[in-house]
Formats: C-alpha cells, structure tokens, sequence
C-alpha cells in the first residue's frame, strides 16, 4: 500500500506521525553536524525541500522533541547509534521570514516582527521561570503583545527587534544551560520583496544588523543554518559575518539533501506503479544540478505527480515570479533576443558570479542570468575552465519543459491586458489584414510601450527595440505551435530580423524587419517601410526559407517602421 502524500505539509513531525510519503535526508543531520561550520547559509530553488529539512533538524535537535525518537526510528540518522544521544538535546530558535512580502518598509518589519514574536510564543515557558528578571520580563511581552496588537502605541524599536534573536539566545542558554542552535528559513525573501517594491536599501540596513547580532556578536550561538533562494552579497547583508560557510547549487555539500535524486525518483515511481514513466518524467522535471549530481528533480512536481497522476506546472503554479518576470520583462534588447534563443531549446554563454548583487540587477545582464540560476530557471549545461586571465564562462539553458511552459505563459500574460488583444494580430497577420494590423500596433504602443520600459535603465532611443523584442516572444509564446520563430540582431540602430517559419510547408512564411525612422534620410514613415523591405530583400532574407521548401510565393514580407509610439507596417506586394 502507497503512503499518503500530505500535499503542501512542511512539517517533518507531522508526516512521520502522519506515514505520510517521506523521502529520508536525515543524513543531513550527521553531515551538517560533523562539519562543525559556525552558521552555514544554503541556497537552493523554492520548493526544495528547505523547509522540510530545517523542520527536520528542529525535531531532531530541539528539548521541545526529546523523547521522540518515535519520529526517527527507522530512518538512516537512527541507525547512527552515536546521534541517538544528540535527540532532544539543544534548545533550538526556528524562524521563517517567508511570509513577509510586504510592498513597503513598514510592512516589511511588521513581517520580521510578527515572526520574532511567534518565536518568543513558542519559548513561552520561559516568562513562568526564575532565569527572567522583571525587565526581561516586560522585553519578552513586547513581543508577543505586538503580535496580538501592532498598534503604533505597541512600536518596538528597531535597535530592540534586531537584538531580537540575541536576547532570546541569552535566555535560552541560561535557562537549558547550552548553547543554541538557530534555524533561519527563508531568509531573502523580504529582500527580494524589497528589490521588486522600491525600498531594497531601505531594508539592507535593518537585515544587515538583525544578520549580524543573531548570527555574529551571539555569543550564547552554538550553530546556525540559514536557507535561502539567493546568495545576496556579502556587502549587502552579510558584510560583518566572516563564519559564514556559503553552500551554493555548485558546491558538493548537501549537494543530494535537498531535492530528489533519479534513484529516488526511479524508486518513488516503482512505489506507485509508475516506473514506466521515468523517461517522460525526466523530460517534465529533471534537468537541476547541484554539485557533482546532474540528474536532480523539484520535489514539488515530482510528489504533485504522484498524487495526481498527471503531468503539469506544478512547480511554476507555486509562485507568481514576480521578480523573475520584472527583470526578463524590463530587460534591454540583447536581453530579450537571448531568451528567445532559450525558449527555442537553444543555450547561452555569459559570465556568472553566484554572489547575487541587487543593486546590479538594473544594469547587468549577467546579473539577472546569475539570479536565474539561483532560482532553478537555468541549468548548467557547460563550464569553461577558468585561468588567470579569464573568468568561466557558462554554458546555460532553460532547465526542462516545466520551466519552458511557466516562461511562455508569463510572456503570454504580458499581452493578455485588456488593450492588449493579442491574438486578434495573429488572425489579422494570417488574414492578410495590413489595415487592421497597424490599427492593432498603434494601439498597443499608445497602451503598452511604457509597460515595456518601466525599469530603471534608461534606454534612450533603444526604447523601440526593447518594446519590439517583447512583442517578438509574445509571438514566440503565442504561435510556436504552428511556426519556428527566429530572430536575428542586425547591425545599426533598432534594425531586427524576425522570420516566421511554419512547420506545415503548405502555409505561408513570415518575414519581419522592424527599422526605425531616420530623420536626416526619410521624410515620412512611408520611406521607414520602404526601406525595411528593400533590406529584407537586399539581404536575400528569403534564401534560408526557399532553401527549406518554401515557395517564394508564399513568404510574406512586412515592413514595420516607428517612430517613438507611431508604427505604420507595409507588405511587399
């Protein structure tokens, strides 16, 4: 009989109570503990298990749990017979930030605040001993009444909160008598939430100083572990923690504890009669790679699988991307034409540095790609050897077909506004309707331009390209079902190539080349239009399609020429 897979349930102690279906990473415990690292951080996608394994270490660790060996006892830590003893053993401090999503710095420490206090809640017990004085007394009802009422009346200071999980480490020690162990998950997601609304440097400071008593000047800390998406810069929150042991998608360290591996995965399968799906499987979700191990899969999708039967989204319906969605959408020209490349099944080669630095997301595209590796929406697919003149340059690519899917319907979500009438181009294109495609267009540059180019890079007078390279993957997105969409950057200014190619040879091709207006050499954007179609035929851009089997007489070309928010498109006839 297969165990119940307990949908959604991050609580180590309730699916081992529950028998609910359990993957065993409790040798995590024995390699965490015997590398002796004063506070660790691990990064590593969402919905990998990160979660799980520090509840995991809490139920482990934690005096809460002594005794409950019942929870352990069959698994691979138990047959550790050394680490019985350690069960139960450590007064334990487990916070998670991953509920503070606020859209402003107020509400961003709300959040952090409202997770001490339910810390503070958990540890109770301690207000009803003698190891409190009066005054501590009062400090740890702040807390607790703050969460029941954050009234302005009930404001704690800043200097308080960030001294939060020191004071409470005090405490603990002198009442267990040992030193504490401190579980931080989620730990960049109101940086993240910070980045995406405005007020990141509002933050860092608050971070950087909560970070640092907690994990630095505690001198009543015996280890920590943080978990996270990101590796933020050390400048930005991490500058004064030097015991920092940093685990990163390409270290070997815990590089099989979070996530599944294929023999997991085969094994899992075989458990609920689907081991003949393995290979379809591995198309949908494998592709993730931590250290060594190639072959790793999202827990999320893969136990959704099982319960469900069914391939799907899984691990893309967990989360808006907001993040990931601003930065592809606000992204400059060459930006786009490269995820192009990706979403076509095809890799690119850039520069990566897996300290994230939020301030660089707005200038540096290597940046953001670093952050999309983070996150699990690239692989690895190759690393050149570095030497002393050169950095590595890696070979990336989207991760599997989860990963396609959730970017081509964050790229559709973009065009499905109400002025946006996507669709309605493609009948228009397919129908031959140059008067109602131009309708179209104007429209959508009056309504979407500045959707397009609402980041802080300022683009000048690459602003039509970066709004024409958008509308490109929306084709993509949209038509890739019937056609191969290719686009290449030509030399100049705003001057790109896109080629509809469709996969039935019996429907017409598409050619598209945008250029815009130039004022010293074109009068009207009649002359823009008449331009872009001598180059699409100057250039022989038909060549590749008739050498394909395409007859000339079913390759269209059109012209599209702006200029600023005005775009008149012509047809060769």
């Amino acid at each position: 009989m297969n165990r119940t897979i307990s949908i959604g349930n991050q609580s180590f102690e309730k699916i081992r109570t529950g028998d609910s279906f359990y993957i065993d990473k409790t040798l995590l415990i024995k390699e965490w503990w015997e590398g002796r690292d004063d506070v660790t951080l691990v990064t590593r996608p969402r919905r990998f298990g990160k979660t799980l394994n520090l509840s995991m270490l809490e139920c482990f660790f934690s005096t809460t749990y002594a005794g409950r060996d019942d929870l352990f006892r069959g698994l691979s830590i138990w047959e550790q017979e050394e680490y019985q003893a350690l069960q139960g053993s450590y007064p334990v401090i487990s916070l998670s930030l991953a509920g503070v999503k606020a859209g402003h710095l107020r509400g961003a420490k709300d959040g952090i605040i409202k997770a001490v206090a339910n810390v503070y809640d958990a540890h109770s017990y301690l207000k009803d001993s003698l190891v409190l004085t009066e005054q501590e007394r009062w400090n740890f009802d702040a807390f607790q009444n703050y969460s029941v009422d954050p009234s302005p009346k009930k404001e704690i200071a800043d200097s308080v909160v960030t001294a939060s999980l020191q004071t409470l480490s005090i405490y603990l020690e002198r009442y267990h008598k040992k030193k504490v162990l401190i579980l931080l998950d989620e730990y960049d997601t109101p940086l993240q939430e910070a980045y995406v609304s405005g007020y990141w440097k509002e933050l860092v400071a608050f971070v950087r100083e909560f970070f640092n008593l907690t994990f630095k000047e505690n001198k009543k800390l015996e280890r920590g572990i943080l978990t996270g998406i990101t590796r933020i810069s050390k400048e930005s929150v991490f500058s004064d923690l030097n015991n920092l042991e940093v685990i990163t998608s390409t270290s070997e360290k815990y590089c099989t504890m979070f996530g599944f591996t294929e023999d997991e995965v085969r094994v899992s399968l075989e458990q609920f009669g689907l081991g003949h799906m393995l290979e379809r499987v591995r198309y949908w979700y494998d592709g993730f790679r931590f250290g060594s191990e190639t072959h790793i899969y999202n827990p999320w999708s893969i136990t959704k699988y099982l319960d469900a039967g069914r391939f799907d989204t899984y691990w893309a319906n967990t989360s808006s991307g907001s993040l990931v969605s601003k930065l592809v959408r606000e992204g400059d020209a060459d930006m786009k034409v490269q995820m192009e490349d990706l979403l076509g099944g095809n890799a690119i080669e850039t520069n990566i540095d897996e300290e994230i630095v939020f301030q660089q997301l707005e200038d540096s595209n290597e940046a953001v790609w670093s952050l999309l590796l983070a996150s699990g929406y690239l692989k690895t697919v190759h690393v050149s050897e570095a030497d002393d003149e050169h950095v590595p340059v890696y070979r990336l690519a989207l991760t599997n077909l989860e990963v396609k899917k959730e970017f081509c319907r964050m790229i559709q979500g973009w065009f499905k506004k109400p002025s946006a009438r996507y669709n309605d181009f493609i009948k228009a294109l397919l129908a031959n309707d140059v008067d109602y495609m131009n309708q179209y267009m104007n429209q959508m540059t009056s309504a979407v331009f500045s959707f397009f180019d609402s980041g802080n890079r300022p683009s000048g007078q690459t602003e039509p390209e970066r709004f024409f390279h958008g509308f490109v993957l929306g084709l993509i997105a949209d038509a890739k079902i019937d056609y191969i969409i290719t686009s290449n950057r030509e030399s100049g200014l705003g001057r790109y190539d896109v080629i509809m190619e469709p996969r039935d040879k019996g429907n017409s091709a598409y050619i598209f080349e945008f250029k815009v207006k130039a004022p010293e050499s074109e009068t009207e954007l009649e002359d823009t239009v008449r331009n872009a179609l001598k180059q699409i035929k100057d250039k022989a851009y038909m060549e590749m399609l008739i050498q394909r089997g395409i007859p000339e007489d079913r390759i269209q070309c059109y012209g599209f020429a702006f200029e600023g928010k005005r775009v008149l498109i012509g047809k060769e006839e």
